[in-house]
């Protein structure tokens, strides 16, 4: 068996495992550790639910995601009754600072624009609004603000790697000019580059983060070390 096919069979038995995806309407395609998804999925929190399962599984390099949404039934919403719902659920949670983010809606994609104190509001914000009955994408401009010395910025992403990612760290480095952030590096898996960038965004006054860290097998990884 050739390691694409065990791999899209692998990807293949994790979406079978979340509860909100109907895994036999999605396709699945493997190109050298690229995996393509394919088909209709009935709310934009499946089709996050379908992305995140594939990039679960080791081996995947990257993820290609095709899918398109389509709410029906009960789950159809106007743009306005969007809108109106995304407002409201924002307004009554307390992780999100009032009145200082702003939502857009057109054929059903959100998005969400304004500036925030911390990484955690605009993360609350996002998932605040992504389940929200007939919605179809979204988009998170919501920039965080406040502004931290490169110096110190750099020292803390690397206390936060070594703390949240110990097993990955050393293989890391962390570039900060001003706010923004680039992380270089090797990892094993999709799933520890991610843990890898959301440690670097876990650390205030991150703006921005340019993930540019390769995955690799794991035997490979390893002897990289």
């Amino acid at each position: 068996m050739s390691q694409d096919l065990s791999l899209r069979e692998e990807v293949e038995r994790e979406l079978g495992w979340e509860p909100i995806v109907r895994s036999a309407e999605i396709g699945v395609g493997v190109k050298d550790g690229v995996v393509t998804l394919m088909g209709t999925v009935a709310s934009y929190s499946a089709k996050l639910a379908a992305e995140h399962a594939a990039v679960r599984v080791r081996g995947v390099k990257a993820i290609s995601s095709q899918l398109e949404v389509k709410p029906a039934g009960p789950a159809e919403r106007s743009d306005a009754d969007i809108a109106w719902a995304a407002a409201n659920v924002l307004a009554w949670n307390t992780l999100v600072p009032s009145g200082r983010i702003h939502v857009h809606v057109s054929h059903g994609h959100i998005t969400l624009e304004g500036s925030v104190d911390w990484r955690f509001q605009l993360t609350a914000a996002e998932e605040a609004v992504v389940n929200l009955a007939g919605v179809t994408g979204l988009t998170n401009l919501v920039t965080v603000c406040p502004a931290v010395p490169a110096e110190d910025l750099k020292n803390d992403i690397e206390t936060a790697l070594a703390r949240e990612v110990e097993a990955v760290a050393r293989r890391i480095i962390v570039e900060v000019t001003h706010d923004r952030v680039k992380l270089w590096g090797c990892v094993g898996s999709w799933a520890e580059r991610e843990d890898v960038e959301q440690a670097a965004w876990s650390v205030p006054g991150v703006h921005e983060v340019s993930n540019h860290i390769t995955v690799q097998s794991a035997l490979t990884a390893i002897a990289a070390i």
